[in-house]
């Protein structure tokens, strides 16, 4: 009898089967989509443009990162929005959660 034996890695408490490792490392690419050259053509920051782009964070609360405050105060957003119970990770502690407000907010912003 062939027993198929599937590897598991531990990363920061995520486990992570070692075929998926193996993809997304075939899948990185050593070189950017577009040319330096090409992004500084077409990227030109600007104090005008700065404020152009909605910018809505999501808190994670039961994160406990001193770093969310530091971003809201320091980055001037349109809305904070709280997923209540969620973690450092939402999309695995919270998704019904994070979904919601990702449709709330191409709701009210787009």
């Amino acid at each position: 009898m062939h027993v198929n034996l599937i590897r598991i890695i531990i990363i920061s408490n995520h486990y992570i089967f070692i075929q998926d490792l193996t993809l997304a490392t075939l899948l990185v690419r050593p070189f950017p989509v577009y040319s330096s050259l090409e992004t500084e053509k077409a990227v030109i920051v600007t104090k005008e443009k700065y404020g152009s782009v909605r910018r809505i964070y999501i808190v994670c609360d039961q994160e406990k990162d001193p770093r969310q405050t530091w971003m809201i105060e320091n980055n001037p957003v349109d809305e904070v929005m709280v997923i209540s119970g969620s973690d450092h990770m939402a999309m695995f502690s919270k998704p019904q959660e994070l979904c919601s407000c990702l449709l709330e907010i191409g709701d009210k912003y787009l």
